[in-house]
């Protein structure tokens, strides 16, 4: 029966599923959260992603202003959403992803009932809602910093690992379920293309509902300094010089100082310049970084991409299409093994030659001389750019305080996506000089730039100095897990060990019993020995004797 089972513990300990378990209910809930918003905003992606704005025109009716509702929606969830993240950790985390869910339910109940253009504006930039399918809003970094205070540092990557994975799944089951759904309203009789589209943003509000649902059965150990992992097993160290931001923190991660009077403005500045020294002296080089990587994914992002396929080699749209779902299915396949590779080379390895082979295909994209090389091409992009993304978030975890990781990965969040907005711009520019295929050479160079400057600066930097883990040096590598046969192999030589020394016991035992038959009597030395070592009636007996 343990034979039987043992692929399946291989499994959930090779793969992390056994670290989800081990970090306890509140992984399993912030997990499914994420996929079920996925789900949402994989649907509303037929309806909003950019190429098929002829979408938005069946919602908002006789409105002229696609293109500056799609930028003004984005930049409200870029500005709500870094601000509730920066407030999240004074004012609760899960009160912020409640009004997050709200938001969300808001947003979509206003789509669901209204096709006025400056209704529906109004709930884009102050609801919850992505232009594009992406996780918008304060919902990601917040659960990155809560998931990266549930576990350990040997645990953070597994079960980061899956929440990448879960919501490339949910985002292609949502996609793929929109398309369904409104394709069968659309022949039945009576419905119009904006009435089915209705249907997905009522689902997108139930979605929120259900977010809300799970947001609520939350416990306090996820709030900052609640009995998180990190706080009850390994608490951070003292250190003897403390600059003078660093000294508003108590050893709990709460501010000392009182909140700054005066507008949000004001409070968001603060927030900012509450991060210590040390860690913004990390994120800034790495914020540079990752803002170049963002203007490289925006000027090709996917869209675009089955656009430049479409225009260069004229396939059938259900051969572009499949190559596509294909290719977000390797996506999200391949976000598993990002885990058990970290575990062996490292965090900054996995994030970097992982992601050198995705940036060499954008690259020579524009080279390829037929559609089955460029399928190829894409293929290997898209399943190696995601392996990078939960090693990133638990290199940010481990280099940056506790305290200040929500507003880390808010702030992170909001540059990558601010960097982003610029790449279609450069892309349509180059377009509009027949030069499309430039911006895959640029994209592909800006990339390459970023995997080899993240290698040079953080290879060595050291993780969880701020934990009392065993702060890693070199590779930049979290202490690994023993595997399976690393586990078995040690057991069997502790067995071994034991054997030999009840052996090596019983050897001697017999040498005192051969030498009391031989002479009639032990010494003294000799009888204490066997009283020592094997107190039976027959010591005694040699002792009568």
């Amino acid at each position: 029966m343990v034979n039987l089972l043992y692929p399946l513990q291989w499994f959930n300990r090779y793969f992390g599923v056994a670290a989800i378990h081990e970090t306890g209910r509140n992984a399993y809930l912030i997990i499914l959260a994420r996929s079920c918003r996925m789900v949402a905003n994989g649907a509303i992606t037929v309806i909003l992603e950019p190429p098929p704005r002829h979408n938005l025109r069946h919602l908002l009716t006789g409105s002229p202003h696609e293109r500056k509702f799609m930028t003004l929606t984005l930049l409200g969830d870029i500005f709500l959403g870094g601000f509730l993240t920066l407030i999240a950790d004074r004012s609760g985390r899960r009160n912020v992803l409640i009004a997050g869910s709200l938001l969300m339910v808001m947003s979509g109940i206003l789509f669901a009932v209204f096709d006025n253009f400056w209704i529906l504006l109004f709930g884009a930039i102050f609801g919850v809602i992505s232009a594009t399918g992406g996780d918008f809003g304060p919902f990601r970094s917040i659960e990155e910093s809560m998931l990266s205070q549930l576990t350990s540092p040997t645990t953070r990557a597994d079960v980061l690992a899956w929440y990448v994975t879960s919501s490339s799944i949910g985002a292609a089951v949502g996609s793929e379920g929109a398309g369904r759904v409104v394709h069968f309203l659309e022949g039945r009789e009576g419905w119009t293309l904006a009435g089915a589209y209705h249907v997905l943003f009522w689902s997108y509000s139930a979605m929120g509902v259900i977010n809300l649902g799970l947001t609520l059965l939350l416990t306090d150990a996820c709030e900052l300094g609640k009995g998180g992992r990190e706080y009850a097993e390994v608490p951070q160290q003292e250190e003897d010089e403390v600059d003078e931001s660093e000294a508003t923190n108590q050893s709990n991660g709460k501010p000392t100082v009182e909140p700054t009077k005066g507008g949000w403005g004001s409070r968001l500045f603060s927030r900012l310049s509450q991060i210590s020294a040390p860690t913004r002296k990390v994120m800034y080089k790495l914020w540079i970084l990752l803002a170049l990587d963002s203007v490289a994914d925006g000027m090709v992002p996917y869209s675009l991409t089955n656009y430049y396929m479409d225009e260069k080699f004229h396939p059938r749209k259900s051969t572009l299409g499949d190559a596509q779902s294909a290719a977000f299915v390797l996506a999200a396949t391949s976000s598993v093994f990002a885990s058990p590779l970290a575990r062996k080379i490292g965090l900054i390895n996995t994030m970097v030659f992982t992601h050198i082979p995705s940036s060499a295909a954008v690259l020579v994209f524009p080279l390829a001389f037929n559609l089955a090389f460029t399928i190829i091409l894409l293929f290997i992009r898209a399943g190696l750019n995601n392996m990078d993304q939960a090693p990133r978030s638990a290199f940010i975890a481990g280099v940056v305080k506790p305290e200040e990781r929500t507003a880390v990965m808010g702030i992170t969040s909001m540059i990558r996506t601010l960097a982003a907005m610029a790449g279609p711009t450069i892309t349509g520019i180059l377009a509009g000089n027949d030069s499309f295929w430039i911006a895959f050479i640029a994209a592909g160079v800006c990339r390459l730039t970023y995997d080899i400057g993240l290698y040079v600066l953080f290879i060595d930097v050291k993780l969880h100095q701020y934990e009392g883990g065993a702060a890693g040096s070199g590779p930049a590598v979290d202490s690994p897990r023993l595997s399976d046969e690393e586990e078995m192999t040690e057991l069997d030589e502790l067995s071994l060990e034991k054997v030999h020394e009840g052996l090596k016991v019983r050897s001697e035992s017999l040498d005192s019993l051969v030498r009391v038959s031989e002479d009639g009597r032990l010494a003294p030395h000799s009888t204490s020995a066997v009283r020592k070592r094997s107190p039976s009636p027959l010591a005694k007996r040699t002792d009568v004797l």
